[in-house]
């Protein structure tokens, strides 16, 4: 990516380091969380039976503004980029676009939808409008997963921001694992319609295409629970196979438009 002219944005919240008084997750905690991780289970659901397991923990001051280091300022512009389009995509329908921040965190971490550990991976709590990251999650998406490079991160990010925008457009809402198919299908065609814009800014380069459709491809919940328990179960599908995740991403990437990612009335997904 060419993100040199993109101003970081200063919504960001860097947890990282940070010590936190009080035990951790425990055993049943940690298992549980790794299942979810592994399954493609609701974070929400799984952040919240974590947090029943979890000894009570306060924060320390917690810095705000773009990190200096080079990950975090990678991140703080890519969240400055979607803010950039999702604010010029409001406002040509006469909204306006209220950010989220982002929360950088190691290990574990505190929201408003409850206690997340790093081993579920990135999640969106709609309760504070904020996007959760263990940067770890980057070396997974890359040893772990086969998934390397800096658009497959971004697409990442630019799908929690995505969770966002379902919030703020009233789509986000609790459901049937057919229904969260659906929504994180519609999270992915939302990044997909970033990466259209972000390309029209000149901050995409040869490749990075191909990077954001391979993270797309092996994080499939068919992949996943291929790897993790060596078969698949459509019925438990949360968010949807890597083929439907490809499709709906590269539709809102070709398209630009957040109308095409309708998942909610289409009749095939």
């Amino acid at each position: 990516m060419q993100l040199g002219d993109q101003r970081a944005s200063g919504n960001v919240e860097d947890r990282r380091g940070i010590g936190i008084v009080g035990g951790g997750l425990g055993v049943g905690g940690i298992v549980i969380a790794v299942i979810a991780y592994f399954i493609g289970f609701d974070p929400g659901a799984a952040i919240n039976v974590a947090q029943q397991v979890a000894a009570p923990r306060t924060l320390q001051e917690v810095p705000k503004g773009a990190p200096s280091d080079a990950v975090g300022q990678f991140v703080a512009k890519v969240l400055g980029s979607t803010e950039d389009v999702w604010g010029k995509i409001f406002q040509q329908s006469n909204s306006r676009y209220r950010p989220p921040t982002l929360v950088l965190f190691d290990g574990q971490v505190k929201s408003a939808c409850g206690t997340g550990q790093s081993a579920m991976g990135p999640f969106y709590c709609p309760d504070d409008q904020k996007l959760y990251i263990d940067l770890s999650f980057f070396r997974d998406l890359q040893t772990r997963f086969k998934a390397p490079g800096d658009f497959a991160r971004a697409y990442v990010i630019a799908h929690e921001v995505g969770h966002h925008v379902q919030n703020l457009t009233g789509t986000l809402k609790a459901g049937s694992n057919q229904a969260s198919v659906r929504q994180e299908l519609q999270a992915d065609c939302y990044a997909g319609v970033w990466g259209h814009h972000a390309g029209n800014m000149k901050q995409l380069e040869a490749g990075d295409i191909a990077e954001a459709l391979n993270a797309a491809t092996a994080i499939g919940d068919d992949r996943l629970q291929q790897q993790g328990q060596g078969r698949v179960v459509p019925e438990s599908f949360t968010h949807g196979s890597s083929e439907q995740r490809v499709r709906w991403f590269k539709r809102g990437l070709d398209s630009g438009r957040p109308k095409d990612c309708d998942t909610a009335s289409a009749s095939s997904l």
